[in-house]
């Protein structure tokens, strides 16, 4: 198998970690394979879309979701570092408001996959960073949502020094309490 698949404390939240080939001119691995992945985690399902963005030191993107067309992500860096965090907001869900956050960096080749359902963000810890997502679904900027990344009662533990830097959107989101949420 081309990588390692762990269940994280929210089980739904899955993260993979490559076998990567070192070399004294480098490095090489398969980043993504559709019969590995499925073969590891069980999962069929099909990317539509690659989405890749650069933030500076500070920025925190999220936590977004769509409450139409929900999106399953697989999430790396290829660039710096990023606190990333998933919020179960499956009103179902036994883990419906937990959340779950790992580094991921260009060193550790850490991917994550994140289920429909989840809200998702992340924070820089570099100086900048890098991130790629592989989407399962279109965005539709109609039914794009942001859940607050301090609401105190979802309680997310931010590697953060001061407050962060954050998109118009993202300072405007709603607590869970008044959020729109998934059955």
């Amino acid at each position: 198998m081309p990588f390692q698949v762990t269940k994280l404390a929210l089980p739904d939240v899955l993260m993979l970690e490559p076998r990567v080939l070192d070399a004294a001119e480098g490095f090489f691995f398969e980043s993504f394979n559709q019969r590995d992945f499925e073969a590891a985690t069980g999962l069929n399902v099909k990317f539509v879309q690659d989405n890749h963005s650069r933030s500076e030191c500070n920025v925190l993107r999220g936590l977004h979701y769509q409450i139409q067309h929900p999106q399953g992500k697989l999430v790396r860096v290829i660039s710096g570092s990023v606190f990333d965090v998933s919020v179960d907001l499956r009103r179902s869900s036994p883990n419906f408001g937990k959340w779950v956050g790992v580094e991921l960096t260009s060193e550790n080749k850490r991917q994550l996959w994140i289920p429909p359902g989840f809200a998702h963000g992340f924070v820089v810890t570099s100086e900048s960073a890098e991130f790629l997502y592989k989407i399962t679904d279109y965005w539709f900027p109609e039914h794009e949502r942001s859940l607050l990344w301090n609401d105190p009662a979802v309680g997310i533990e931010w590697p953060l020094d001061g407050a962060p830097k954050l998109a118009a959107k993202d300072a405007a989101a709603k607590v869970l309490g008044e959020a729109e949420v998934f059955a």
